[in-house]
């Protein structure tokens, strides 16, 4: 229909950025992927940004007449509200980078810019796993652990832009507990991401005494090893994949619990390539939080997996400026 509106969104990540022109019900025309080659620096950076702009609308058929405003999603540390990228592990050598000044001057349109987890809970929350709730919380489970909460059709981004880092709750002394990325100790990441899988595959098999398929693929497959294949061989049977699998599912039970006391949402949703797991994995999520969870809280909380996949950053992105359109009208 011609009257509804349409809004381009991008998801910038270390390796590709992925764009699409999506409709004002959360319809996403096809979307296209780009490099991202963060290594060429900022300047070339925001130029594949407008070029993937420019080709989703091309892609959609359309024309820029046809757009009413863009929404850009970037990981990392970043100041929301200055529209600057400061200084993200996954971008470098990007540093102090003013996205949106940048697009909007090249596009002619208003830019929404927005924290890459974030963007994907808002796309969940307007279209996929959450759009039946008003409160919404989601963890997504890669090479880290990202995070968004949605409240009342806002993502609460915090003072500082850094509300929802939920991958950075600690749940082991920080004076003991595995080191994450970040630079600190104890943080959910370094225990409950793909990265964090691997890595206590790697501490616990040396000291296994049963039998168990992981030693050799540790010794197969070195550095190419993948969380993936820890969850496929306790899949097929195997112990000490299993021992660590369900350890996952505690430790993510223990950060959905922290959610719980902390924001009391409708919903916790996982996405991510752990998701793969399947059902089971999910049941021994939601076991752990019954078990650990403030009693109340933790029986009504709905616990599932998030359902828009990898578009949820650019239907997020998107959404995000749908909804600085609509603020601006009201």
């Amino acid at each position: 229909m011609a009257d509804v509106q349409k809004y381009v969104g991008l998801d910038v990540g270390g390796t590709t950025m992925k764009a699409a022109v999506v409709d004002d019900h959360g319809t996403a025309f096809p979307a296209i992927s780009l490099p991202t080659e963060p290594e060429r620096g900022a300047e070339a950076g925001l130029e594949t940004m407008v070029v993937g702009i420019r080709q989703a609308v091309k892609s959609a058929g359309l024309t820029l007449d046809d757009i009413a405003a863009v929404g850009v999603a970037t990981p990392g540390l970043m100041d929301i509200k200055r529209g600057l990228i400061l200084d993200p592990p996954n971008l470098k050598p990007w540093r102090n980078v003013e996205v949106p000044k940048h697009i909007q001057a090249k596009i002619g349109k208003p830019v929404a810019f927005q924290n890459d987890a974030n963007a994907a809970a808002f796309g969940e929350y307007w279209v996929g796993a959450g759009r039946d709730v008003d409160s919404f919380v989601l963890f997504t489970l890669g090479t880290g652990v990202g995070g968004g909460i949605v409240i009342g059709d806002s993502v609460l981004e915090g003072e500082y832009s850094h509300g929802g880092e939920l991958g950075h709750l600690r749940i082991a002394l920080p004076t003991e507990g595995r080191l994450c990325g970040c630079g600190r100790r104890g943080c959910l990441e370094a225990y409950a991401s793909a990265t964090g899988v691997i890595g206590r595959t790697r501490e616990e098999v040396p000291a296994y005494r049963g039998a168990t398929v992981l030693k050799d693929l540790l010794e197969e497959k070195g550095e190419a090893v993948e969380a993936k294949d820890v969850f496929d061989a306790a899949a097929a049977g195997d112990a000490l994949a299993a021992k660590i699998v369900d350890d996952t599912a505690y430790y993510l039970a223990l950060g959905a619990c922290s959610a719980i006391a902390t924001v009391d949402p409708r919903m916790i949703a996982f996405g991510g390539g752990m998701i793969a797991a399947g059902e089971s994995f999910l049941q021994a999520i939601k076991s752990y939080i019954l078990r650990f969870g403030l009693d109340y809280p933790a029986k009504q909380v709905l616990i599932q997996y998030a359902q828009l996949g990898s578009d949820a950053g650019f239907i997020g992105a998107a959404g995000c400026a749908r909804k600085m359109i609509q603020s601006r009208k009201s």
